[in-house]
């Protein structure tokens, strides 16, 4: 079962019908993200994984900020104020300058939090409400849905520092924006608004800030209430095309309708189809 309440660097409530909201709860540091937090959504995340109770997964923040990226300020801070645990340089502990110590790091740590949103079955959306910058930004992109406020900000700018994009946003926005805006992006370390980040092709909707979280659940019960079994499979294809062949895909697909098909969702979206009505999925996860 998910475990509920305030963990390292944010919070966890449960909505009806099954929808989780993990919210970033350090905007006097701008929700910077550091590396026990990161091991402490992974495991979160695996709780949502194998928790029947929960369909979807909601990220935002507090503050300004949704995440401007990793702390690199040398401690992590608690919310009194004392240093929880002691951080070195980017985090990577006294191997911070060893080749080898930055790449465990960041394949161990850092870029499995990312692939724990992409992989995760339930579908997942960033309610993106000031900075998400870097680290931020690579796990709003990570999210199957994106929703920002008009003043949020989103870049990765880490060439400011000097440093590499090295958590997979540099993949996520080829992905979304395609190799000649993505260099643009990256090379020029822009970073946009929520209104430019829609016509970029990075979040799916705008709104005010006053009214991003309650858009953002209003979407979570939408895909809440969907057939849980085909959306997840969906979900997986939908990810496997983007670097499949026609023909994988085509296969890929029909071995997961083979499973979606038989499933009582299927029946009663037909039922109800017949009898005009409005499907009422799910069953069984209730």
């Amino acid at each position: 079962m998910m475990q509920l309440g305030t963990f390292r660097g944010f919070d966890i409530e449960m909505h009806d019908p099954g929808i989780a909201l993990i919210t970033f709860n350090e905007p006097d540091r701008l929700n910077g993200m550091t590396m026990p937090m990161k091991r402490d959504l992974v495991e979160t995340l695996l709780q949502a994984q194998m928790d029947d109770a929960v369909r979807v997964v909601v990220f935002t923040g507090s503050g300004k900020a949704f995440s401007a990226g990793d702390d690199i300020s040398g401690h992590s801070g608690g919310k009194d104020g004392k240093t929880i645990v002691p951080e070195i340089g980017l985090g990577f502990g006294s191997a911070k300058n060893h080749a080898m110590g930055t790449y465990s790091g960041l394949k161990v740590l850092s870029q499995s939090l990312n692939l724990a949103v992409r992989n995760l079955d339930k579908l997942s959306i960033a309610a993106i409400n000031g900075y998400a910058i870097q680290t931020g930004l690579s796990l709003a992109l990570s999210c199957d849905f994106r929703i920002a406020a008009k003043e949020a900000k989103l870049g990765s700018a880490t060439l400011r520092f000097g440093l590499q994009p090295d958590e997979g946003g540099h993949y996520l926005l080829i992905q979304m924006m395609g190799l000649p805006k993505t260099m643009d992006f990256l090379m020029r370390k822009r970073i946009v608004t929520g209104e430019e980040a829609l016509e970029l092709g990075l979040v799916h909707e705008v709104t005010e800030l006053d009214d991003l979280l309650p858009r953002a659940m209003d979407l979570a019960r939408e895909l809440a209430n969907g057939p849980q079994v085909a959306m997840r499979l969906l979900k997986r294809s939908l990810y496997n095309a983007a670097d499949q062949t026609i023909e994988q895909s085509m296969d890929d697909i029909a071995a997961k309708t083979a499973i979606s098909d038989p499933q009582p969702d299927a029946r009663e979206g037909v039922k109800a189809f017949q009898e005009k009505r409005e499907p009422k999925f799910n069953a069984w996860l209730e």
